[in-house]
């Protein structure tokens, strides 16, 4: 049986987030349980909820060389839905409110993560022979385990992938600081390993050291290797790109499904949804207090509020987007001007704007399931989840035809009669303004069709099944 670590800063359902959680929390589930023995290490934050604190059992303590720090790790372990999780203790470093604060304690505190991690397996007596990382938070791993770690004969023939879920987060400090921290010696913060503009870089480390690197979509695993998307390290990536390779993410079906979901107002099927979808749309206008009347076209918006998803674009033509025929829902929280924004226009157009300046899971359910139109216009996207869901929910997607939005959503043709949803491709504020219209045109006076994009875009599988049979070939293959 083959054993696989996954090692990352969160996961759910202990801690999350954003979609990288989701996929530590998710993909070990749906690997073929006979073949692979997965385990996920996380650290033990104060902030994950007492509910799941009471559940983890103690395993043992030790204490471990940080540099010149003498500091102890805990570990505890929980099993849940059939996977074991660790869970590395530390008090000095896991406090707080949130999995991430100021960047300069995140540096020593991943960094002690990284290596309480390496420390942890053989007093588990748990060999991996692949420890998959997640994000820069564990991009040391696979540079710790080329240096000191090999001379112990336990770490040899212990393989790394790296997995990047956004490469704009990339874990930078001074490099004296990070010298200081991480006790590696002079020799990795050179150009060609951790330095990176005269900074350390844990992710560019991870990416230089790790045997294999994966991203969340195959059109982003080409996009970074370009300026534009490369955040500066298009040149590693482009070095790199015999191991790189793009492996979209999934969604769990269990939880995104609009057939048995509890939190919906009517359940509903593919085979039912022309019928029934109708009375979660009625559903929610009435509890967001939106103008009650079938024959709007309602747009969803579950999202960070940030300039990335592409908020600059929405805000240049709102006035046009909350045209009389038209109801816009938005939920999150983000930049303060966005989020502004939104309640201006709630304000103005009480009956078709709703501005929900939070986040809730339960609400976020409720609007994939009774939106007609989910709109995402992200300036770039590594793969974006919310597309996903609208799928599965009949909810026609409008995105911009970048990273995992353009490799997920096959954008609509009149002529040939195929799609799952709408695109544009510049990033340019009437260029989506006019494929919502024709989004919207397709609504109203095509019926049929429209159905029809529907019934495509349910039809779909994008759960964790298909990624998870690719990322057993990537393992195989290491």
């Amino acid at each position: 049986m083959k054993k696989v670590l996954y090692a990352a800063s969160e996961c759910f359902p202990f801690i999350k987030t954003g979609g990288l959680a989701d996929v530590v929390g998710s993909l070990p589930k749906y690997m073929n349980k006979a073949e692979y023995d997965i385990r996920v290490m996380i650290p033990k934050y104060l902030a994950i909820p007492d509910s799941w604190k009471e559940k983890m059992i103690y395993k043992t303590q030790f204490y471990m060389d940080l540099s010149w720090r003498n500091q102890y790790v805990g570990i505890l372990e929980t099993e849940y839905e059939g996977i074991i999780f660790y869970f590395i203790d530390n008090e000095f470093y896991f406090t707080g409110h949130t999995p991430y604060g100021n960047i300069y304690e995140d540096i020593e505190k991943f960094a002690f993560f990284c290596k309480a991690c390496l420390c942890a397996l053989p007093v588990l007596d748990f060999k991996p022979d692949i420890i998959h990382c997640h994000d820069w938070q564990t991009g040391l791993i696979p540079v710790y385990l080329k240096d000191k770690f090999l001379e112990n004969n336990f770490y040899r023939g212990i393989k790394t992938i790296m997995t990047i879920h956004n490469l704009k987060f990339q874990g930078v400090w001074d490099m004296k600081t990070v010298k200081d921290i991480t006790g590696l010696s002079d020799y990795y913060f050179t150009p060609d390993k951790l330095e990176a503009y005269g900074d350390a870089n844990y992710l560019k480390g991870g990416i230089v050291y790790a045997d294999y690197v994966t991203t969340v979509s195959n059109s982003y695993s080409e996009e970074i290797k370009t300026p534009f998307y490369g955040e500066g390290l298009d040149g590693l990536m482009r070095a790199r790109s015999n191991i790189l390779t793009g492996i979209v993410n999934g969604i769990d079906y269990e939880e995104y499904n609009p057939e048995k979901d509890t939190l919906i107002y009517r359940n509903y099927s593919a085979g039912n949804f022309r019928r029934e979808k109708i009375k979660n749309k009625r559903g929610l206008q009435e509890e967001l207090g939106l103008a009650v009347i079938n024959k709007k076209f309602m747009i969803g918006i579950v999202s960070r509020l940030t300039g990335q998803k592409g908020f600059d674009l929405i805000e240049r033509v709102i006035e046009e987007l909350c045209s009389e025929d038209t109801q816009l829902v938005v939920l999150g929280t983000g930049e303060q001007k966005y989020e502004n924004l939104f309640r201006h226009y709630a304000w103005k157009y009480g009956d078709r704007v709703s501005a929900n300046i939070y986040y809730s899971d339960e609400k976020a359910h409720k609007i994939y399931a009774a939106c007609d139109a989910f709109l995402m216009p992200s300036l770039f996207e590594p793969c974006g989840l919310s597309q996903l869901i609208g799928l599965r929910y009949g909810t026609v997607p409008i995105v911009r035809e970048t990273g995992g939005l353009r490799d997920t959503v096959e954008s609509y043709n009149e002529f040939e009669g195929t799609g799952t949803g709408f695109s544009f491709s510049n990033y340019n504020a009437h260029e989506m303004l006019s494929i919502i219209r024709y989004a919207k045109d397709i609504y109203f006076n095509k019926k049929r069709e429209w159905n029809k994009i529907i019934d495509r875009g349910m039809t779909r599988d994008f759960s964790w099944n298909n990624s998870a049979r690719l990322y057993e070939v990537l393992y195989s293959r290491l």
